[in-house]
């Protein structure tokens, strides 16, 4: 069985895809194998949307400064659910884990600045889906943000 599932029948152990019209939805515990297949998920099904180069690549980058910002949080194999959904306004990523504790917040970094060891990856998510939430869930929290669709405003 090939470790990306097209199909809910085809889920591998750790990693359960639903396809949708407008995107998906993994539930995996997150391994480094597991985050490069929702990369390469992305990209292919928003080519497929007709989403730009740039939007697909913004895309993926907020998806693994979000689901990297988890595993960093919790460790490896944290349980995720990651939706990804093209929508008129822009690609919406959405990253859930398990821990309604632990907010992200918006620090003042430079990203520019040499010395730092950390830090840059909710500035990055800024300035490709500025706006960017955080919801508590009843089972955890899930990290919203929409990058805006090449040619748009980005308000």
């Amino acid at each position: 069985m090939a470790l990306v599932a097209e199909t809910v029948a085809e889920a591998a152990p750790g990693f359960y895809l639903i396809e949708s019209v407008h995107g998906f939805v993994v539930h995996m515990n997150a391994s480094a194998e597991h985050l490069r297949l929702v990369r390469e998920l992305i990209g292919k099904r928003l080519m497929a949307a007709g989403v730009g180069t740039g939007t697909a690549e913004a895309a993926q980058l907020v998806t693994s400064e979000l689901s990297g910002n988890a595993v960093r949080a919790y460790g490896d194999l944290v349980p995720l659910v990651i939706e990804v959904d093209v929508t008129e306004l822009g690609v919406w990523v959405k990253v859930h884990d398990p821990d309604p504790g632990r907010l992200p917040h918006r620090r003042s970094v430079r990203m520019d600045d040499a010395a730092a060891e950390s830090g840059r990856g909710l500035p990055l998510v800024d300035a490709f889906a500025p706006g960017w939430d955080v919801a508590v869930t009843p089972v955890g929290k899930q990290v919203r943000a929409r990058v805006p669709l090449e040619g748009r405003n980005r308000g």
